[in-house]
């Protein structure tokens, strides 16, 4: 045996969307069996479409570290196919157990099986369990047996089944392996260019930053959630996501501190923020095309627009709407972008653009640091009109409305549009409007240092809505 400790061949932690101690059920249960060996593999080809991000991919690059540290140096990387990594793993070293959490996504579920079954026939037991979700999407059904299209029904049901309170980290007898396997520097996850070294200036991946992030949002910032939530310059949004997704904090920590702050709307209103994700995850498992098929089918005729330009545009925040291009530079400047600013630039995309929701998730899924398959796809569709309880295709956000809502005093909008920093706030959400001499004075050029807009907000409603009833009318045609 190749193992620096131990008598006896220690068993495998398999880490994957779980990057903690704490809280880790099946970590916990192989703690028990004894030695452990943690392992996490890079097994891009498996994921296919779905495989990370550039954010994504830096951000597990600093998770790992930290993860690595947590464990003294013990962490082992391998990299290629997840199923011959470990039975190359458990067949050179006699090792009899494999632990792993579960996963939701297709693909994962797809090579959870596989593995299960090449393991299984080798003789090496496999042990599974949850650390990502609070309810396991069978838990959650209807009564007939069917999942919930609706987010309420689902919320209501879910919550009579209770949350489990977290567990603390176990107590660790950590195996090493000598065998020669890959630095995290070999699995090559940052990119050559330094904007990453930017994107992760305000924030502190792994386990230990993210208890840090949970501690100051309960106590300081989710007493206003309810409404302080939908104002991008206001410090009330969790910005636990990236967290979460990578599992360095499971939602049951999570629900179970913020209850400790009290029985409150505002925190009732951030627990079912956290039963939406749930929500998403139900739906990502039942309907595992959500992430390339619209849920509604009827939305397959709906005429998408193929306008190379715009999509560049809107990926750019050069569309000439102030708080859409907010919120696309903060999404690129910092891989992160605010809850309804999400909103706000998805029904751009979607409805005044007339580009196919699936343009903006691949976007999303390569700019994001909380990029998740489950919420990314969901979330998407549900903007776009054609998924689960989604938003109607009518509802259109005015982003210069929204704009003066929700940014009145333009703080966040100057942000990340400093172009526009000296526009008094009166023109800032449509800044073609401002007269010669105000835009002198601001130091603006429209069409040279700032762009005009791309399309006329009234024009480009009305061709949504006119696609929408076109595709109303198809869907009620007789099939041939």
């Amino acid at each position: 045996m190749n193992m620096a400790t131990g008598k006896a061949p220690p068993v495998i932690h398999w880490f994957r969307q779980d990057l903690r101690l704490a809280d880790n059920p099946a970590l916990e249960q192989a703690a028990m069996s004894g030695a452990v060996l943690p392992l996490y593999i890079l097994d891009e080809a498996a994921a296919g479409a779905s495989a990370m991000g550039a954010a994504s991919r830096v951000w597990l690059h600093q998770s790992l570290q930290q993860l690595d540290a947590s464990l003294g140096g013990g962490l082992h990387l391998l990299q290629g196919d997840a199923c011959t990594q470990l039975l190359r793993l458990c067949q050179q070293h006699g090792i009899a157990r494999v632990y792993w959490n579960r996963s939701y996504e297709p693909w994962r579920r797809q090579q959870d099986q596989q593995i299960e079954k090449a393991l299984t026939a080798c003789g090496v037991q496999v042990i599974t369990a949850n650390a990502q979700l609070l309810w396991e999407p069978w838990q959650t059904l209807k009564r007939d047996g069917t999942p919930y299209r609706v987010f309420t029904p689902f919320y209501r049901n879910a919550c009579q089944i209770g949350v489990m309170p977290p567990r603390p980290a176990p107590a660790l007898t950590l195996a090493r392996c000598e065998t020669p396997h890959p630095s995290l520097t070999d699995l090559a996850l940052l990119p050559a260019h330094p904007w990453a070294r930017d994107r992760l200036a305000s924030w502190q991946p792994g386990e230990a930053g993210a208890q840090t992030r949970l501690e100051h949002f309960a106590v300081r910032e989710i007493h206003d959630y309810r409404q302080g939530r939908d104002f991008p310059s206001h410090a009330k949004v969790s910005r636990l996501s990236p967290h979460l997704h990578f599992g360095e904090l499971s939602p049951r920590q999570i629900w179970h501190r913020v209850q400790q702050e009290g029985d409150t709307a505002d925190i009732e209103h951030f627990q079912r923020e956290l039963a939406w994700r749930e929500f998403s995850y139900a739906l990502l498992y039942h309907f595992p095309t959500l992430p390339t098929k619209n849920l509604q089918p009827g939305f397959d005729t709906l005429g998408w627009q193929t306008h190379a330009h715009s999509l560049a545009c809107w990926q750019r925040g050069q569309t000439g709407y102030p708080l859409v291009d907010a919120a696309m530079r903060e999404l690129w400047t910092t891989g992160y972008m605010h809850n309804r600013m999400r909103m706000v630039a998805g029904s751009f995309l979607v409805k005044n653009l007339l580009l196919d929701w699936r343009l903006g998730a691949a976007w999303f899924w390569d700019c994001l640091f909380d990029a998740d398959l489950a919420n990314n796809s969901a979330s998407w569709q549900w903007v776009a009109g054609c998924g689960a309880d989604a938003a109607p295709f009518f509802r259109i956000f005015n982003p210069v409305l929204q704009g003066k809502k929700f940014d009145p005093d333009g703080r966040y909008t100057r942000r990340f549009v400093p172009e526009l920093a000296h526009l008094p706030a009166r023109y800032l959400f449509a800044p073609w409007t401002a007269p010669e001499h105000v835009l002198d004075k601001a130091g603006i050029s429209l069409g040279d240092n700032y762009p005009l807009p791309i399309v006329d907000l009234q024009q480009s409603r009305e061709r949504a809505l006119m696609a929408f009833k076109v595709r109303e009318q198809n869907r009620a045609l007789p099939q041939s």
